[in-house]
C-alpha cells in the first residue's frame, strides 16, 4: 500500500449536488435516482454543507410506520436544506493523502468528505471509497 497516494485517486468527480435554495424533495430525488447517500450543498460554486440520507431518515416516519408518506412529505416541505444540512464541514483537497482521509474517517463521525479547491467543490470521497481502495490492495 502506498502511503502518499492522493485522494484524487479514489474520489468521485461527477458529484450530484444541490443548491441551498433547492428543496429537501430534490435531495431525496437525488438519493433515489443515483443510489447515493451524501449530497454536497452549494451556495453558487462555494461548498456550504452536506446532507446525508441519515439526516433525511431522522426527519421522516416512512421507515418506521406504514402509510405515513403524507407526513413525510409535509416534513420535507416545511424544512429547508440549510436547516437540515451539516454546515460545520470538514473538507479535504485532492492532493491530501488517502491515509489522511482515512484518519479523518477513523477519528470523526463523517462518512463523506467534500473534496475542494479553495472553496469550490471538485469531488467527494466516502468511507466506501476507502474500503474499496483497501480491498484493491489485496
Amino acid at each position: 500500500m502506498k502511503n502518499r497516494e492522493p485522494a484524487s485517486k479514489i474520489m468521485t468527480t461527477k458529484v450530484h449536488a444541490v443548491q441551498e435554495n433547492d428543496t429537501l424533495q430534490d435531495v431525496v430525488a437525488l438519493f433515489r435516482k443515483h443510489k447515493i447517500r451524501h449530497v454536497p450543498v452549494l451556495s453558487g460554486k462555494k461548498i456550504a454543507g452536506i446532507i446525508s440520507r441519515t439526516d433525511i431518515n431522522r426527519l421522516t416516519f416512512g421507515a418506521l410506520f406504514e402509510n405515513q408518506e403524507g407526513a413525510d412529505e409535509a416534513i420535507l416541505e416545511i424544512l429547508s436544506i440549510p436547516q437540515v444540512m451539516t454546515s460545520k464541514l470538514k473538507v479535504v483537497n485532492a492532493e491530501d493523502s488517502i491515509r489522511d482521509v482515512a484518519e479523518i474517517f477513523a477519528n470523526e463521525e463523517f462518512h463523506a468528505l467534500p473534496v475542494v479547491d479553495g472553496e469550490e467543490l471538485k469531488g467527494i470521497v466516502t468511507t466506501t471509497d476507502i474500503i474499496q481502495y483497501m480491498l484493491d490492495q489485496y
